[in-house]
This record gives structure tokens, sequence and C-alpha cells, in this order.
């Protein structure tokens, strides 16, 4: 029987190789879990549980696998040391998962402090739109491989908002349009429709706006559906390859 452990620091990189020089393939936000294939002194070779991605991490204390009982619901909630707001010890993700174990007027507690109660939802909790709050990371700087508030690439956008949603999702863009089959064509393109090229991805907000994480303006932008075609045709060379919707 596979063993698991839970993630209990706020982010944690996953590198390709076991060295801090190698690239940056993802990253695990507080309360993903992983299983162990491959120990070394300062590292650990893992299998994130969520999407079966395998990358090397730096060996620290993890917990024992917890069962989440919540999730955060905003880009990013602070973690206080008592249940007010005097003393911030951290903040986590949006996506986040906790294990609630006492509350306290408007807190929560979990293994790392207290968090609000209005930061959280349940954890089977569903939004009617998947893709309702994506506005919350306008703005937030563009890191390839990054899956937070910190950093966040375009492929960890889309999977983040159907991770919440408690749907599955590929990490990776060339993984996602493979693994999505329903197929639209741009004429008919609607609100929450993903567009892929290759390497990138994108999400509609409606027949004309989009939304991604964008490498070339280092972070993730609102832009207009032909401007970005466009744009990433005349710069990259690349054409729309598919585009999907759930």
């Amino acid at each position: 029987m596979t063993r698991y452990f839970t993630n209990n620091f706020s982010v944690i990189s996953l590198y390709k190789k076991p060295s801090i020089k190698s690239e940056i393939v993802t990253q695990m936000i507080y309360g993903e879990s992983f299983s162990v294939s491959k120990k070394s002194k300062k590292w650990l070779k893992i299998k994130i549980k969520e999407d079966g991605y395998n990358g090397y991490i730096k060996k620290k204390k993890f917990s024992s696998f917890l069962k989440p009982t919540h999730k955060i619901n905003v880009l990013k909630s602070k973690v206080y040391k008592f249940p007010n707001k005097r003393k911030k010890l951290n903040e986590i993700s949006f996506g986040s998962k906790i294990k609630v174990l006492d509350n306290k007027s408007k807190f929560f507690k979990f293994a790392k402090g207290w968090i609000k109660k209005n930061d959280v939802k349940p954890i089977a909790y569903k939004e009617k739109n998947t893709f309702r709050k994506i506005f919350i990371f306008k703005n937030v700087k563009y890191k390839w491989g990054g899956k937070s508030f910190k950093g966040i690439d375009c492929s960890a956008l889309i999977q983040l908002f159907l991770n919440f949603n408690n749907k599955f999702c590929p990490r990776d863009a060339k993984d996602q349009v493979k693994y999505f089959k329903k197929n639209i064509r741009l004429s008919n393109i609607k609100k929450n429709d993903i567009i892929y090229w290759k390497g990138h991805v994108a999400l509609a907000l409606s027949k004309k706006k989009l939304i991604h994480a964008y490498g070339p303006m280092k972070k993730t932008v609102i832009m207009g559906i032909k401007q970005a075609i466009n744009r990433i045709s005349n710069t990259a060379n690349l054409k729309v390859i598919g585009i999907k919707r759930i």
C-alpha cells in the first residue's frame, strides 16, 4: 500500500533533477499530498497524489497524510498565531487544503495556526461557475512552474480552479489539450472555454476576452482573444491547436 505524506509548507518547488539549479517543473501548495519513490541525503523523488506529477523536492520534515476538511477560497489567506489578527505567521495560497482541528469565533485552527473562517470553504464545495474567481490572479507575476499567489504559470492557472472544484486536471498544457475531449471552433467560443497553443493555454472570459498567465508580459493579464491569438502568432509563431469545453 502506497504511503502518502502531506505538504505542510506554504509552497514547495518540484525540480526536474535533484538540484536547485535544475528547472522548477511545478509546485505543491499547502495540503497537497505525495508519495516518495527515492531518497538521498538532501532530496526526495516524489509523485504528487493529486495529478501524478513526478519531481524532486528538498528533504524537509513533512507531515504524515492528513485528510483535509476545508480549502482556501481567497488568493492568499493569512495564518495567525492566535484566533485574532495580532500576530501573522504566514500566508497560504488559493486551493491549499487544511484539516480543521478547532474553531473559535471567526477563526478555524489547523496544524500551522489560526485562519479566518471567511477564507475557506468545505472540501466538498463546488462553484456553479468553475472559473468564477479566476480574476483574483490578475496581475499575479508569471513564474515558470509556479502555482500560487507568489507566481503562477498558464497551465497551473487552469489546473488550480478545476482542482478547487474537485475535478481532475493534468498539470501541463500538452497533457490538458489531450485530456479534454470536447472540441470547439473559434467562431463558437464562449465563457470558460479553454484555448491551447503548443506550450500555452488561456481561458475565455467571454466571446471576446481571455485571461492567461503570460510570460512575455511577466504577469496574469486579460486581453482580447483576437489580440492574443495575433500576438502569439507574430511573436512566437504559434497557432491555436485546440479549443476545449469542459
